[in-house]
Formats: C-alpha cells, sequence, structure tokens
C-alpha cells in the first residue's frame, strides 16, 4: 500500500518517528506539513499525521492542515501524537477536527519522547533519553503491524482528569499562543548566523541589525532556541541554565530540508 506521512517538527522528535514508521512500512514518503503546499502529491492510500503535542492539545499549524487534505481521500488516516508527558485529549480533537472536515480517523497512537519545552527545564540525563528512545521503537515496531492491518482502534487518550484540567489550559492559552514569543530574548553570544530565522517553521523571525526579531506568530515549538548553535536565544529568565535538545539522529540539515 502506497503510504504518505504529514509531518510537523521542530526539533526532530516527530521527523524521526515519522521516519522509523516509514522505514518499517515501506513504500512510504515523509512530507514535512511546513513544505506541503509546494510539493505534488499522488494520492495515497494511506494517509498518516506525526506531530508534537502543544500546550496538551493539537499544535495550529496542524489544525490548518488538516483542512487542506479533503481531496486526497485515503481509505486509511492514522495519526501519532509525540509529547513529553501527556497526550491528554489531543487526539480525540484531532478525531473531531477531521469529522468536521469530512475526514475519519481510524486510529491515533501516542508516543514519549524527551522534553524539549525548555521553560520548564532540559531534557533529563542521557540514560533516560535514551530509555525513552527504546521504549519509543518497541512502541513504534506494534504501531507499524497495526497500520498495515489498517486496524480502526479507539485513539489513545490520558486519564481523565488531565483531559478535564488540560484541555481547559489549552482552550484558555490557544488564542494567546502566536505573543508568547515576546519572552524571547537573545544574549550576547549571537553571531548573526541567522540559522534562528531559517529553521523557524512560522516563517516568526526577522533579522534586524544581525540579531532576531520575534513577530508574534509563535508556534511555541522553541526551533529557534533549541538549534541555535551558539545557545544565545533564551525564552524568559531560566533558559540559560538548561540544557538544549533536539533529537540527536535529526541534523540541522534534515530541519532546513523541511521548510
Amino acid at each position: 500500500m502506497t503510504t504518505t506521512i504529514f509531518c510537523y517538527t521542530g526539533t526532530g522528535n516527530s521527523l524521526w518517528v515519522a521516519r522509523l514508521i516509514a522505514s518499517k512500512l515501506g513504500d512510504t514518503e515523509v512530507i514535512s506539513i511546513s513544505e506541503h503546499s509546494d510539493k505534488k502529491i499522488i494520492r495515497p492510500e494511506v494517509v498518516g499525521l506525526v506531530f508534537p503535542v502543544h500546550i496538551w492539545g493539537v499544535p495550529a499549524p496542524v489544525i490548518r492542515f488538516v483542512k487542506t487534505l479533503k481531496g486526497l481521500q485515503p481509505s486509511y488516516m492514522f495519526a501519532i501524537a509525540v509529547h513529553a508527558g501527556q497526550v491528554s485529549n489531543t487526539l480525540i480533537q484531532l478525531k473531531r477536527i477531521m469529522a468536521e472536515n469530512n475526514l475519519d480517523l481510524a486510529t491515533g497512537f501516542q508516543i514519549a519522547m524527551p522534553s524539549n519545552y525548555i521553560p520548564w527545564g532540559g531534557p533529563g540525563p542521557l540514560e533516560k533519553q535514551n530509555r525513552c528512545f527504546d521504549l519509543a521503537r518497541e512502541k513504534i515496531a506494534s504501531i507499524t503491524v497495526k497500520i498495515q492491518q489498517k486496524a480502526n482502534l479507539p485513539v489513545e487518550k490520558g486519564p481523565l482528569w488531565q483531559r478535564l484540567l488540560f484541555t481547559a489550559i489549552y482552550n484558555t492559552s490557544f488564542s494567546h499562543v502566536p505573543k508568547m514569543d515576546k519572552k524571547f530574548w537573545v544574549d550576547d553570544k549571537c553571531n548573526a548566523c541567522e540559522i534562528c530565522y531559517r529553521v523557524c517553521p512560522a516563517g516568526n523571525i526577522t533579522m534586524r541589525e544581525g540579531k532576531p526579531v520575534w513577530n508574534h506568530r509563535c508556534e511555541q515549538c522553541f526551533t529557534c532556541l533549541q538549534w541555535c548553535p551558539q545557545e544565545a536565544i533564551q525564552y524568559g529568565k531560566r533558559t540559560p541554565e538548561y540544557e538544549r535538545y533536539h533529537h540527536p539522529e535529526i541534523s540541522l540539515q534534515d530541519i532546513l530540508k523541511s521548510r
């Protein structure tokens, strides 16, 4: 079966998951959501969405992207939500959004990965990260079998208290995300390399006198901060002391190619 996986990624966790699934399925193309509009898609039999959980819900770019999928009309659709602790109501939310656009999400899975949400700290010890990768590989092997079988299964979800509490936070925060870039700043390590400008999936960064400026179209993916080679980009007061993170098997060139 021909499969296309559409992937939204910032620091590489979702791209790594998408590539691993593609390698196991065979005859599968991984396409970045960011470059989709410029790419001619041959109608696939199976379509997958792989994306990170943002504020315990579906990121705005994924919501916008779903509305463009009506013309593909695949026979089977699946989704994988990549998170650093809680999937909450994300896949239930996605299933509803897809239904509103006449799309049927057959099943959805959650994959836990190291955190890239640096305002709450770094990704944790290397041993813990590697254990996370090992568990993800095991689950991806299981997920791949279900996709090959075109299994129709309930989407995975968090416990009820998470879905109630975190969905309320998501709903309250969602409209404020674009302007949450007010807390970004750049220290004197910045060497005007422009990598932040080039990797931002929202096109939210411009360069002014050799320094990045954020323009209130933020997606809170922290791609700019995590990929800065000088670790010159900060967010709030505490990030200078936190370890940076991007997936060790994903390169900067991988991210640049997807923009």
